[in-house]
């Protein structure tokens, strides 16, 4: 009998991120379809336990732009979306979702976050505000504008699509099996 392992999942409009805990994972195959279906499968510890995941997510992807990595402790997928769209949940079937599948509050933006940058269309003109005294008894250093949390979000997609570009893609297309 196979076990579930943790599926955490983020997303943007236009892909998916699914990471799967599963440290030592040994014999991993795993197979995306157009229309959505995902299916991973793997053994695992000192008993090489089985895990599996059939799953069928919300929409159609891309399966030629996606591309997958195994580690040594996860499997991180990025599926590049048919269309360019925000889902409301990750999987098609309504009702309660699975216990193994967590959101990815990691790696989670919301629609409006992607969207939408601090100051955005603003147009301000010929004003200098460092000569306008607004109170706050300190000095503004404008290279600090964007908030810790803002950066360390932009560093971790940086750092993931730079992961992605050295990973060795592993073919996720039809029904091939992948080996780690």
């Amino acid at each position: 009998m196979s076990r579930h392992p943790t599926l955490k999942w983020a997303q943007r409009a236009d892909v998916l991120f699914i990471t799967i805990d599963l440290p030592d994972a040994k014999n991993v195959k795993l197979k995306l379809e157009p229309e959505g279906k995902f299916y991973f499968s793997a053994t695992a510890g000192a008993e090489n336990l089985p895990y599996e995941i059939d799953i069928n997510l919300h929409d159609k992807v891309d399966v030629d732009k996606s591309k997958a990595s195994v580690g040594p402790r996860t499997i991180v997928y990025l599926i590049k979306k048919e269309e360019s769209k925000w889902w409301n949940r990750l999987l098609k079937e309504e009702g309660k979702t699975p216990m193994f599948v967590k959101c990815d509050w990691d790696k989670w933006l919301d629609e409006d976050e992607q969207e939408d940058k601090v100051g955005g269309d603003m147009d301000f003109g010929d004003i200098d505000f460092s000569k306008l005294n607004m109170g706050g008894g300190g000095e503004f250093d404008e290279d600090d504008s964007d908030t810790e949390e803002e950066i360390n979000k932009e560093e971790e997609e940086e750092a993931i699509e730079k992961k992605m570009e050295t990973a060795t893609a592993l073919p996720v297309s039809n029904g091939v099996e992948a080996t780690a």
